[in-house]
């Protein structure tokens, strides 16, 4: 997936992840590190990487101020906190909080962390063949964002994870799970499942499925399906 830059957009694959790492290098270093005197550069880089290199991936400052410490990156967990919101204020990144009442709950729980743009993703992913439905994630939380939602993740007290909690200007709330394919039955049961239990918990909120697949998949619990091209062309109508 090429991404939403439009001077990358036909460009071959080698000179587009070079022209999409110039805009990160050139944004970290202008946007963070010049603006901010930010004095371990070294340590900054690694935190930039690993968040571009997880998307959707679970991130908690204190394990990962423990992990730079363990590779000699010698830093404040004060200045892991600044860079991540540096990050963020630069566009490079979003993360999430987790769905809940409790501040104290939403501070202790890690985030979820998202490139701003899901170009990014082949150029930093570790997992290859993960990138489309990073990819596809990452898609519909941006333009959730343009949309003007509000959005969490949510833990289910059964153990998985609703990738989305939306919530509009009036309050209304849709609980979505993305995925890039449900042909596998473990696959659909997987994000159903999760769905079913949450709706519960919220009989207000919408339940939907946002899938690459061609073939509506069979689901039911009141849980509606789109296909993700329809979805982010017509706003879920």
């Amino acid at each position: 997936m090429a991404g939403g830059f439009p001077e990358v957009q036909g460009v071959p694959d080698r000179d587009r992840a070079a022209l999409l790492r110039s805009y990160v290098d050139v944004a970290v270093l202008r946007d963070v590190i010049e603006r901010h005197a930010v004095s371990h550069p070294v340590a900054l880089r690694w935190l930039q990487r690993h968040l571009l290199s997880t998307a959707g991936g679970l991130f908690s400052v204190q394990k990962c101020w423990e992990t730079m410490r363990s590779q000699g990156l010698a830093v404040g967990k004060d200045s892991v906190h600044a860079w991540l919101a540096h990050l963020e204020d630069c566009f490079l990144v979003r993360t999430l909080s987790i769905a809940t009442t409790s501040e104290r709950r939403r501070m202790v729980n890690p985030r979820k962390s998202y490139p701003i743009d899901p170009g990014l993703i082949q150029v930093w992913s570790r997992s290859p063949e993960a990138q489309t439905g990073h990819a596809l994630e990452t898609t519909v939380l941006i333009e959730l964002l343009r949309r003007g939602q509000d959005v969490d993740y949510v833990k289910t007290d059964e153990g998985p994870e609703i990738d989305f909690l939306a919530r509009d200007h009036a309050g209304k709330e849709t609980l979505i799970q993305v995925s890039s394919d449900t042909t596998n039955a473990e696959t659909l049961a997987r994000e159903v499942r999760a769905l079913v239990a949450e709706s519960q918990r919220r009989p207000g909120a919408e339940s939907l499925l946002i899938t690459m697949d061609v073939i509506p998949p069979r689901v039911s619990g009141g849980i509606r399906w789109m296909a993700a091209a329809e979805w982010l062309l017509h706003g879920g109508q």
